[in-house]
């Protein structure tokens, strides 16, 4: 009989998947470089096509155990955008922007997209391991289900610890606050390709939080268990765009090798 935990203990019999492509290190660091939060922006539109490519861009960010706990909304109708700007505390970054993406972390939508996952591997067409199959079937709904008002999170805590006791063990998400951290983090991860998509494509753009996030959520008509991770502002950087030249720390504060 296979295990749920198989998948992590022994290297699943998928058949091959896609080589990896041929990249060009020097044109990704410029992109990483150039990046900046941008407070300003022109008046220059971005075509449509390149925010569709951008968004879709996102979406290939990797995301934990492909659940992807993640919703990006494009604010496109010209009342909501003026309102989100609002929400935005005004700041320039918003005010100025060509266009506003709102991205939230879901932190109710695993179910959903588990059972998408499989019903996508019984499609493939391919012969998929049954560790992979049994992963999504067994371990996840035992793994991020937490029960009517998170009940089963201190349970699941002191399971937790106690397998720990004899083995390296998960930790969680046990409860809404594990479950907040994980979608966030995944969510964040697709923040990042959004804006280093724009980079590449010659267009600039900046991170929010400086936002009001209940009233962010009420525009947008999502549920509680949606919660704003960031909003993203995108443009042309204009001349006086960018606060001056960038900061960072001696790397030795924040690189280690052990």
């Amino acid at each position: 009989m296979t295990k749920p935990t198989e998948i992590f203990e022994k290297v699943p019999s998928f058949e091959p998947g896609d080589p990896a492509a041929q990249t060009d290190p020097q044109a990704f660091e410029t992109v990483v470089r150039s990046r900046r939060s941008t407070r300003v922006y022109t008046q220059d539109a971005i075509p449509e096509t390149v925010m569709r490519r951008c968004l879709e861009l996102t979406l290939l960010a990797p995301n934990s155990s492909n659940l992807q706990p993640w919703e990006f909304h494009w604010i496109r109708d010209v009342d909501k955008k003026a309102e989100l700007a609002r929400l935005c505390l005004r700041q320039p970054a918003a005010t100025t922007a060509q266009e506003l993406v709102v991205c939230v972390a879901r932190l109710d939508t695993w179910d959903r997209n588990r059972k998408l996952m499989i019903k996508a591997m019984q499609d493939s067409g391919q012969e998929v391991p049954e560790s992979a199959l049994a992963y999504y079937k067994k371990l996840v709904p035992l793994a991020y289900g937490q029960g009517p008002f998170s009940v089963f999170g201190p349970f699941k805590k002191l399971i937790f610890w106690m397998l720990a006791l004899r083995k390296p063990m998960p930790r969680g998400p046990a409860g809404k606050a594990d479950m907040r951290v994980w979608a966030h983090k995944s969510t964040a991860l697709g923040c990042q390709n959004l804006m280093l998509s724009l980079r590449a494509f010659g267009y600039d753009s900046c991170p929010m939080e400086g936002m009001d996030p209940v009233r962010v959520r009420k525009l947008l008509k999502l549920p509680r268990t949606a919660e704003i991770c960031m909003v993203i502002s995108a443009g042309k950087r204009a001349e006086n765009g960018i606060y001056g030249q960038q900061v960072r720390f001696d790397p030795s504060l924040f690189l280690f090798e052990v």
